[in-house]
């Protein structure tokens, strides 16, 4: 069951307001009671003074009478003063003991009692006065009911729970009233929200009016959008990014098996056409391979099955696949530096090997490569640079990105199709690193560093895509620049 917030607020602010109310009106019943009850002591002690006084003063029987006389003035039927005289002698008595429950005591010399067949206490006080003359020494005793007093801390009482009651509900309806002032923003934030659709993927909440409260929830919300959109966007490229790549072979398959079925063929052509068709078969798996892998590289996969190497060695292993290609483009390669790292070696070596194809397609004949190894704060650096025209700001800022050429039209854009150093980057990011690129003094330098103790991936429990696993003697070769 959906329950409102505003309602939830209300019945929490009433529910404490009921709570304090009911501490200060049990204080306040408290303090009223105390105050009451020090009054009606103070007067019942000064009567017991002077009852007193009347008593020490009748030494004798005649003057007994006169006690006696003045204590049925002071204590007529209705009068609410209760008085009496205990002693060993009958004739200096007077009224009848105080015979009662015991319901409390007021005070030192004071206790609450309620006589048999009486709905209400009385409070009573008690004196010895000292023997004079013929009188020996009496008991004084000195009550005053309770009944005033009683009656008006229950009218008090009754008054303070129905105001009590009353100031709750008040406040239950104030704090209705204002809870839903005070959740207009988060109303206001939810129509916003509900307004959001994949037509107007750039539409955000409107935060800057927002309490702090809710500020960073819309901010994160804006966030989580944002981040949503550009993923959004990679998907719409990686579509189109693919659909433009296959349908290049597709329509080369197409076409030659379109020739090849006008007329009747010899063998030796239909194996010729076979073998074209082949090699558009092999570009399209290397390409599906490829794009496989950075769909999962974006998916946030890290590298698993890290083993510690020397970076140098996996470089110069990666050389002596390489021998042939340097050969035929008659450059040589100069290795500097050394780091050990914990990385997945075929991983690594397929990056390695994109950044030397790459630098070997963009290099004149007769230069020199130079592969760098280099620690930096808590990463290694491996680069490799050839010499070469400078690359644009704009060139750089792209290079990675999947699909992305230099020239569209080169000789061998037939063998790339632009995913080589964006495998580079994906292979950087699974081993907690980045990319780069350099561009200076005639000399154009790519690289990837990844984390020397394995970064986040150590602790990885991704299995990596069958791309990833492809053979050290099958490395590709596919660049982008």
């Amino acid at each position: 069951m959906k329950r409102s917030i505003s309602l939830r607020l209300s019945a929490m602010f009433a529910a404490v307001s009921l709570v304090v109310f009911t501490l200060t009106g049990a204080g306040l019943f408290l303090l009223m009671q105390h105050q009451l009850f020090n009054e009606l002591r103070e007067t019942l002690d000064t009567r017991a003074r002077i009852a007193g006084l009347i008593v020490a003063h009748a030494p004798d029987v005649k003057k007994w009478a006169f006690v006696q006389e003045k204590f049925r003035d002071l204590s007529p039927s209705d009068s609410r003063m209760h008085y009496s005289v205990e002693g060993p002698d009958p004739r200096f008595r007077f009224g009848t003991p105080i015979v009662g429950k015991v319901t409390g005591d007021v005070g030192p010399n004071h206790q609450l009692i309620r006589p048999a067949g009486c709905n209400y206490d009385l409070i009573v006080t008690s004196m010895m006065v000292p023997a004079s003359g013929d009188r020996p020494e009496v008991k004084l005793v000195v009550a005053s009911d309770c009944v005033r007093t009683e009656s008006m801390l229950r009218h008090f009482g009754i008054a303070l729970g129905v105001l009590i009651a009353l100031s709750t509900i008040a406040v239950a309806l104030l704090s209705r009233a204002v809870t839903r002032f005070g959740l207009a923003p988060l109303t206001r934030l939810s129509r916003e929200a509900a307004q959001l659709s994949p037509s107007n993927r750039r539409q955000r909440l409107h935060a800057g009016e927002l309490p702090e409260e809710l500020h960073e929830l819309a901010t994160s919300f804006n966030g989580a959008l944002e981040r949503l959109d550009k993923a959004y966007e990679r998907l719409e490229s990686f579509n189109a990014d693919v659909a433009h790549e296959l349908r290049t072979p597709v329509s080369i398959l197409i076409g030659q098996t379109q020739v090849a079925l006008t007329r009747d063929r010899s063998v030796a052509q239909l194996q010729q056409t076979l073998q074209s068709n082949l090699e558009e078969f092999e570009r399209l798996r290397v390409i599906v391979n490829d794009m496989l892998f950075l769909s999962r590289s974006d998916r946030g996969e890290r590298a698993t099955e890290l083993t510690e190497i020397s970076l140098r060695a996996e470089v110069e292993r990666m050389l002596e696949f390489l021998d042939m290609p340097l050969e035929e483009a008659q450059l040589t390669v100069q290795v500097q530096g050394d780091a050990r790292a914990w990385v997945n070696t075929s991983l690594i070596g397929r990056a390695v090997s994109n950044l030397f194809v790459n630098a070997i397609q963009h290099s004149p004949p007769g230069t020199a490569l130079q592969a760098t190894i280099a620690p930096q704060n808590g990463h290694v650096e491996i680069a490799v640079s050839n010499p070469g025209e400078p690359l644009d700001p704009v060139v750089r800022e792209h290079i990675f990105d999947r699909f992305y050429r230099i020239q569209e039209a080169r000789s061998n854009s037939h063998e790339n199709h632009g995913l080589g150093l964006s495998i580079v980057k994906a292979v950087a990011e699974m081993h907690g690193g980045t990319v780069f690129v350099r561009s200076a003094n005639g000399v154009n330098t790519f690289g990837f560093s990844v984390a020397a103790q394995g970064g986040d991936a150590a602790g990885g429990e991704h299995t990596m895509p069958d791309a990833a696993r492809q053979g050290r003697a099958g490395l590709p070769v596919h660049v982008s620049s």
